[in-house]
């Protein structure tokens, strides 16, 4: 399998404070990764780094066959479908469903006067059918539930038929039902073997769907385990990367943690 993100000794440094810390990662094609850890821990930083939004301080990032720092950023990010509560924000709250979904196709938010071939439109319609959202076509991304915006946003995420997808927190704000209705979907999404590479970055076990094959466990801006699910997502490590000692259960593909 073709690796899609090399990191090798990744480091990034801000006002002193290190971010992430030499972080050593490789990500194949067919991957679907979960990247669990607390606030602070460094998820963001490192799905800035593999979204071609930051360049790192130290070490070499090698994402979709290039090297950032060697490569027009501008050509790789269409490349690179991204969820962010950053981008939700700066999607127009009067833009039509629809038109938030088929933008992807420029890389822009908030349609203006560019122009999209019914093949572009019809992509958007079968992505919105995927994620279960078809019906919200018409309505405008401001009349939305916070699980309904997310759906709308991973649609988005994937109109550009990406290389990489990248979900920064998919689940967070949701209730119990919107919750377990996304990380349903999300599921049939990791299993899905023309979806591209993944990678979900979350707080909690209970978001991590199944079809999810690899974890990464960060704290304080560096690995504590990283590797096959079952070995990795272990009450040892969590307890490690949350300071806290935990329990774990797996039943039905899903899992939940406990503190002691």
């Amino acid at each position: 399998m073709a690796a899609v993100v090399e990191l090798a000794g990744v480091s990034v440094v801000r006002s002193g404070s290190t971010l992430i810390n030499d972080i050593t990662w490789e990500v194949d094609e067919s991957d679907r990764w979960v990247v669990i850890g607390p606030n602070g821990a460094g998820k963001t930083t490192l799905l800035q780094v593999i979204s071609a939004q930051i360049h790192p301080t130290s070490g070499v990032a090698g994402l979709l066959g290039e090297v950032l720092g060697t490569v027009d950023v501008f050509e790789l990010r269409p490349r690179i479908g991204l969820t962010s509560a950053a981008l939700a924000e700066r999607i127009p709250r009067a833009e039509r469903v629809h038109d938030v979904v088929v933008s992807a196709s420029y890389a822009v938010v908030g349609r203006w006067r560019e122009q999209y071939d019914e093949l572009d439109h019809e992509r958007a319609d079968e992505l919105l059918a995927q994620l279960h959202i078809e019906r919200l076509a018409n309505r405008t991304f401001g009349t939305l539930s916070e699980g309904e915006r997310k759906r709308v946003q991973i649609a988005r995420a994937l109109m550009t038929d990406p290389e990489l997808l990248l979900l920064d927190e998919p689940a967070a704000g949701l209730d119990l039902a919107g919750r377990e209705s996304l990380v349903n979907t999300l599921g049939e999404l990791a299993k899905d073997q023309y979806a591209p590479a993944t990678v979900l970055v979350t707080h909690h076990v209970e978001e991590i769907p199944s079809g999810i094959t690899h974890a990464m466990l960060l704290r304080e801006g560096s690995i504590v385990a990283a590797g096959p699910l079952r070995e990795t997502l272990t009450a040892e490590n969590l307890t490690k990367t949350f300071d806290i000692e935990l329990t774990l259960v797996e039943a039905d593909a899903r899992w939940s943690a406990r503190a002691l």
